[in-house]
């Protein structure tokens, strides 16, 4: 079994992952990242860059290269309840460098990131490595197991990061109690064609008892039909051929569309799923991102929570590390400074989905606006409101003088 040290392990080359193991590199900071793919391109993953994150590139010296990467912007919400138009958000109004939602495909987000690594002497990305278990040594944990292209591996750590999403192998092989919020939808992604003359705003679309968002990806749609949890299989039973004219009838904009959908194969099912750990840490280990929290889809939260995670653990650790002096009270307070922000942004998503997103399911009178969406349309400055929680979160990270670029 091949061995190798370094002085952080993080297990994960999602958003967390790498945002974390950049700062820690550019901070003067051992760091190898374990990524279990031979490369980012997986579709349909989180592509919501969110104002809060745009401004720690600003931060960082780098907003100007990562805005050459293909996106698109948008500066509002938008639902549709039938064919009434309701403004949910405005971020024009943010104090931020980019006040707007970028659209951008997750592979570039993570490549960007890989490729700033890369310059760094401290680290170190290893591709196809997937992170399998841990090793404890002095009451704590002391490694990582791992299966590589060059076959089993241990790498040993002053302290491992999981960040290996919401099905974390280091979460459960930590034995970590998991409090399981719940869900009560699931979601279809798809791809559509765009076309000349569909509109070029991301929206939602409410109908009777249907809901989905359609995202504007520039020569396509990424969209999203919420259906309610578990629904899946009596829609399979149903048949393609009824999924797609439910799917023409809340959309008419792509109805002419709709049998680009060749078979099942083209939709893929995420089961939402929103759960927070009891405790991020143990001696020598702390889960950040899915991990620590798993997200449900509305707003398009997880990928900046994920940041604001990896942001606030590189403020508080970068130091410790390169001074061989990390203590389970840094971990502890990493986990309290994101405790709030996290159960916050999971109350709301709990009371959206209980009080808009579950009666739209369950639907089948007129559609109509609720009352608390109405006053948005009526009062606009009260867009600012979900623009600042969305765009921005409860707690925004910003980079700290510690983590100034070290040799």
């Amino acid at each position: 079994m091949r061995e190798i040290g370094t002085t952080c392990c993080i297990a994960g080359g999602g958003p967390a992952g790498m945002m974390l193991g950049f700062l820690l590199a550019r901070a003067g900071v051992d760091v190898t990242v374990l990524e279990k793919h031979a490369d980012f391109l997986r579709d349909f993953r989180g592509d919501t860059i969110h104002p809060s994150t745009m401004q720690l590139m600003q931060e960082l010296g780098l907003l100007d290269d990562f805005l050459k990467l293909p996106h698109t912007k948008e500066r509002s919400i938008v639902a549709r309840f039938g064919d009434q138009d309701v403004p949910i958000a405005d971020f024009s109004h943010l104090p931020v460098e980019a006040p707007y939602i970028a659209f951008m495909p997750q592979w570039d987000f993570l490549d960007f990131l890989a490729d700033r690594g890369k310059e760094l002497p401290h680290f170190k990305l290893l591709m196809q490595a997937k992170a399998t278990g841990l090793i404890r040594s002095g009451g704590r944990v002391a490694a990582v197991t791992a299966e590589t292209a060059e076959g089993e591996t241990t790498i040993w750590a002053d302290l491992v990061v999981a960040a290996d999403g919401r099905h974390s192998d280091l979460r459960q092989a930590g034995g970590f109690t998991v409090r399981e919020i719940g869900a009560p939808m699931d979601v279809l992604w798809f791809r559509l064609s765009r076309r000349p003359g569909d509109t070029g705003q991301t929206f939602g679309q409410v109908g009777r008892g249907r809901f989905a968002v359609m995202l504007n990806r520039g020569d396509y749609w990424q969209c999203a039909y919420v259906i309610p949890k578990g629904a899946f299989e009596k829609l399979r039973a149903a048949g393609l051929d009824a999924f797609k004219a439910g799917l023409a009838a809340l959309l008419p904009v792509v109805a002419d569309r709709v049998d680009e959908i060749g078979n099942w194969d083209d939709l893929k099912l995420l089961s939402v799923a929103v759960d927070r750990l009891e405790r991020w840490w143990q001696r020598g280990l702390i889960c950040i991102g899915d991990a620590a929290h798993a997200m449900s889809p509305i707003g398009g939260v997880g990928v900046n929570l994920a940041i604001q995670d990896a942001v606030a653990s590189a403020n508080r650790l970068a130091a410790p590390l390169r001074e061989k002096r990390v203590t389970t009270e840094d971990l502890a307070a990493i986990e309290e400074r994101r405790a709030f922000p996290t159960r916050a942004t999971q109350a709301l998503q709990v009371a959206i989905q209980n009080r808009i997103i579950t009666p739209i399911l369950a639907g089948s009178g007129p559609v109509s606006p609720p009352f608390l969406l109405k006053l948005l349309r009526w009062f606009p400055v009260l867009r600012r409101i979900p623009a600042r929680l969305v765009g921005m979160g409860f707690r925004p990270e910003h980079i700290g003088p510690q983590l100034s670029p070290r040799a």
